[in-house]
Parts: C-alpha cells; structure tokens; sequence
C-alpha cells in the first residue's frame, strides 16, 4: 500500500469514528430559533387577516348602499330590509347589514351597518364612504 492510500484509509477510518450526528445543544438552538420566527411571524398573519376581513365589511356595506339607491330608484321607497334576498336583484348578495337609520330612512336619510370577523364596526351613509365612527347625526 502507498503512503497516499494509507493517509486515505486512515482519514476515512477517522470520519466513520466522528461521524455522531447534532448535539443536544445544536437541536435546541434551531428549535428556539424557530420559535422566535413563529412569535414575530403569527401577530403579523393575524393582523392581515383582520384587515382582510374589515375591507371585506366595508366592500359590502358599499355595495349595500348602492343596492339601496338601487331599489329607492327603481321603487321610490326605502327598502323594508337590507337583506341580500330583497337587495338580490340590485347587484348585494353580502350579508351583516343592517339599518340604523333614526327616524324614518329615507334616499338622504340613512345610516348602514356591519359588523366585520375582527369585531370592527363601520358605518356608511348616503353620502360617505364607509367609516368606523357615526358620522351623521341620523345614526344610531
């Protein structure tokens, strides 16, 4: 056997004997190192959801006022309901609206609102885009 080979055979035989794998330490390093990515990843997923679902409320709530300009168009009344079964045929199949109009509701006179999943309230008027503060003296 050359020398070559027998410095090969030996250096092979040395890394079978040192080949033991991660230590305990090693293993708990990555799994803490996972769990700080998890603690600074989840708030940040809960938070798009929320705003997800908020802009979800808010686009039914614009559509449910144009649905109501809709049926005041075509009926000359307030409609009795802000369901997506007396809205249907003007374009709202959403749900989670309801008037809270003071007094008698009217085409310049009435207040809608929806609750979003992140528990968000907002309010939308004749007149507005929709917002989470009461902007009109007409609402509830």
């Amino acid at each position: 056997m050359t020398r070559t080979q027998t410095a090969l055979t030996e250096r092979i035989d040395g890394l079978k004997k040192s080949e033991g794998g991660f230590s305990l330490i090693e293993l708990l390093v990555v799994v803490i190192i996972i769990g700080i990515l998890a603690a600074i990843a989840i708030p940040i997923y809960v938070g798009v959801q929320n705003n997800a679902k908020d802009s979800a409320t808010k686009s039914d709530l614009t559509n449910a006022k144009l649905a109501v300009v809709a049926y005041y168009s075509d009926k000359n009344v307030f409609p009795p309901t802000i369901t997506a079964t007396d809205l249907k045929s003007y374009g709202f199949t959403g749900g989670g609206v309801t008037s809270t109009t003071k007094g008698t509701a009217s085409i310049t006179n009435f207040c809608l609102k929806a609750t979003s999943g992140s528990a968000s309230v907002f309010y939308i008027t004749q007149d507005g885009s929709p917002t989470t503060t009461k902007d009109a003296t007409y609402c509830l």
